[in-house]
Order: structure tokens, then sequence, then C-alpha cells
């Protein structure tokens, strides 16, 4: 009895432990980028805080008010993290989401984990590689309301770019426009090979595609 005990509750704790993350997440669309092949001067113009000019009222997104954070796994377990330096800005248009845009860029120096170790492996070129590629960004290109799903739901699409690879990707996300401030939250995952990460892990230890992607921006708006 003890033994049958004892094996449900082995069984019980690696299936807990092995278990993928991103299995009850949204995953998100990935497509190519319309703007893929453009020239540098009109990627920087649309995917760049640097020139940025607001169409509408101009709102910041910094850690102080914001969290980009992520949960990678493997067979064996899964690790949290994300970035501790980001900069963005929502450009308000008509008190809606919907014609409004989002951008921020990534410090990917900046990244943090539970694990010192897999923080600096993800540094390396096994990863984020980012002593060539020290930056990524994300740039909405349409914010479309999807009312089937309730209230401040939306649809996003925009332009990610990781590791000097571009693509387009597609993830609900909750949005609310107040007096006060703009929030943006989701939770959706990303196949890191889509973007190059193909680090396969150790035999008995393999990392998971799938990552999953935590949004929350609370960004205040000036009085």
């Amino acid at each position: 009895m003890r033994y049958i005990l004892f094996l449900t509750i082995a069984i019980a704790a690696f299936t807990f432990a092995c278990a993928d993350p991103a299995a009850n997440k949204p995953k998100a669309t990935t497509t190519e980028a319309a703007n893929k092949a453009a020239a540098p001067a009109e990627v920087a113009k649309t995917d760049s805080l640097e020139g940025f000019k607001a169409a509408g009222a101009e709102i910041a997104i910094s850690p102080e008010n914001s969290k980009v954070e992520f949960t990678g796994s493997k067979v064996t377990g899964k690790h949290d993290g994300g970035f501790k330096a980001f900069r963005g800005v929502i450009d308000l248009v008509g008190e809606r989401a919907e014609g409004s845009r989002v951008l921020v860029e990534i410090d990917m120096d900046s990244v943090f984990t539970d694990a010192e170790g897999l923080t600096k492996h993800l540094q390396t070129d096994d990863f984020f590689f980012i002593e060539k590629y020290p930056k990524s960004s994300f740039a909405s290109t349409k914010i479309a309301a999807d009312a089937s799903k309730g209230a401040d739901t939306y649809t996003v699409t925009g332009d990610l770019t990781m590791r000097g690879v571009k693509k387009s990707i597609t993830f609900p996300a909750t949005i609310k426009v107040s007096a006060g401030e703009v929030t943006v939250q989701a939770e959706f995952s990303i196949n890191r090979k889509d973007f190059g990460i193909a680090y396969a892990g150790k035999a008995d230890d393999l990392i998971r595609d799938d990552v999953v992607l935590r949004l929350d921006l609370k960004a205040p708006r000036k009085k």
C-alpha cells in the first residue's frame, strides 16, 4: 500500500514538473513581416523610437509602470524570467485602442531569470546572442476589437524583431483606456525557432519550442 502511494505521488510530481506552461495559452499567429525587405530608413521609421512622431496622445511605457516577462520550459521543468530595461510608447488616437499604436524596445542584456546560470546562457549565441543583437522590438500594425470575447478584448498584430529576425505576430490582449492610464495585458506563446533560437539542450533535458510571453503595461497619462 505504501509503495502504491509513493508511486502515485512520484508520478504526480513528475507530471507537474514536466507540464508545458504554453499548452493552455493562446498561440500567436506568426507570418512574414510585411516590410521585412524595406529599406533601413523605412524600417527605422516604423519600428524605432528614434524620430517617432505620435498621431495622438503620446503615453510613455517604462519598467517603472510595466512588465515584460516570459516562461520557458524543458522536459524536466520550467523557468520564469523577464527584462529589466525597456522603453516604449502608446500612441493613443481618438481615445480608442483601434487606430492607436504600441511600440516597445527591449535591452536584451537586461534579461533575468530564476537561475543565474540560465540568465548568462540566454545572453550567448545559443539564445539571444546579445553581443550581436542587443535590442529587440515590437511595433503594432493593427489593433482590432474582438467583441465576441467580451469588452476590452482585442486582437493585436505587429512586427516582433528578435535576434535580427522580424516576424509579424497576432495575439489576443485586454486593453483599457481611462482618464488616468492605458493598460495592456496579454499572455500568449511564440515559437522561439521562428526567430532563429534553435538551441535544443541536452538529449535528456530538451527545451520546448514554445515560450510564453506576458505583457503587463500600465502607462499613466499626463495630467
